[in-house]
């Protein structure tokens, strides 16, 4: 096995002291040019590269931030957590995941987990914890929320606002038109699902259209929930002419129960979906839906926990969604 190079290697071809090339690998004081040359040079050549962990323990840090997602696979979560790691690209930090697969038993374990590895801070996408389990396990641990909005100024969280957005899809809906509108939500104790069926209620109260119980129907943000609840609205006899389909894997299943049973969109039915998947744009129509900046998100959480591990005070910071406006929507006549 060969041999590892080591700093004093480098100090020898390099021709200076072993404290100079130290001070070249940690920039901690400035170096002449062409001494600090030679040690980069020396370095090259003979292929070093600095022990991140020999620093970390310098430091009293691990320079990792711990970061708890859900269900890996999710566009949305993927897209996010995408974020987090153009964050913290070139920062001198480095993610380790853990997947919290929307259980607050596994998430728990996640956190002491990355607790046992030191992580510096933690990033939590989504979860089931509440604020003051999460307070108690985390501590002091530097910590954000990303996509859950947590009511307490001891919690630091990035998210969306979903009672807008589920606003302005029924909106939109209803401006061409729609006053008959089907909403396929998510599961009932999910706080997204409860803030865009808020938002669903806040534009049909707006626009003086009475709230019929009938027309709301609960998924699980899966296809297979939408193309389900669509055979169940169908079945149920009540009248549509629009769906406000929580998120888009939901309104892609919707899109292909609508056409077994005949029905075409958006000339019979007009479809909504939420999220902007990259797919949606490629559907057949493409398919309307409400835009998240998930990956902006992620970048401002990475920021975030950053800011909160230097000791800086940071806020929570919330975005608004945006329509996109494509062909699954028709105007009512």
């Amino acid at each position: 096995m060969a041999k590892a190079t080591t700093i004093q290697d480098i100090a020898k071809l390099a021709g200076v002291s072993k404290s100079t090339v130290s001070r070249v690998m940690n920039k901690t004081t400035a170096v002449h040019p062409e001494k600090a040359a030679a040690v980069i040079r020396a370095a090259e050549q003979l292929g070093f590269a600095p022990n991140q962990f020999a620093r970390s323990l310098a430091s009293g840090r691990s320079m990792t931030v711990g970061v708890i997602t859900q269900n890996l696979g999710s566009p949305f979560y993927d897209a996010i957590a995408q974020g987090v790691i153009a964050g913290l690209q070139g920062t001198g930090y480095s993610p380790i995941f853990a997947d919290g697969r929307w259980d607050h038993v596994v998430e728990e374990d996640s956190i002491r987990s990355l607790q046992g590895r030191r992580a510096d801070g933690i990033l939590l996408i989504g979860g089931q914890l509440r604020g003051t389990d999460l307070k108690a396990l985390c501590g002091t641990l530097p910590r954000v929320t990303i996509a859950r909005h947590l009511p307490s100024v001891q919690h630091c969280c990035i998210y969306v606002d979903n009672v807008q957005g589920g606003f302005l899809a029924t909106q939109h809906l209803i401006r061409h038109g729609h006053t008959k509108i089907a909403f396929i939500g998510g599961p009932h104790h999910h706080s997204d699902a409860k803030d865009r069926l808020a938002g669903y209620r806040k534009a049909l109260t707006q626009a003086n259209i009475r709230f019929t119980t009938k027309l709301v129907l609960e998924g699980n943000f899966s296809s297979a929930s939408g193309h389900a609840a669509v055979h169940t609205l169908l079945k149920s006899g009540e009248e549509f002419t629009a769906i406000f389909a929580a998120n888009d894997a939901t309104a892609y299943g919707a899109r292909l129960a609508l056409d077994q049973h005949g029905l075409r969109v958006p000339q019979d039915v007009s479809l909504v979906g939420y999220d902007n998947q990259a797919e949606s744009a490629f559907m057949i129509p493409p398919l309307t839906t409400m835009h998240q900046p998930a990956h902006q998100m992620g970048q401002a959480a990475a920021a975030a926990v950053l800011e909160k591990i230097q000791g800086q005070p940071i806020k929570s910071r919330v975005f608004i969604p945006e329509l996109r406006c494509r062909e699954s929507v028709a105007t009512r006549t």
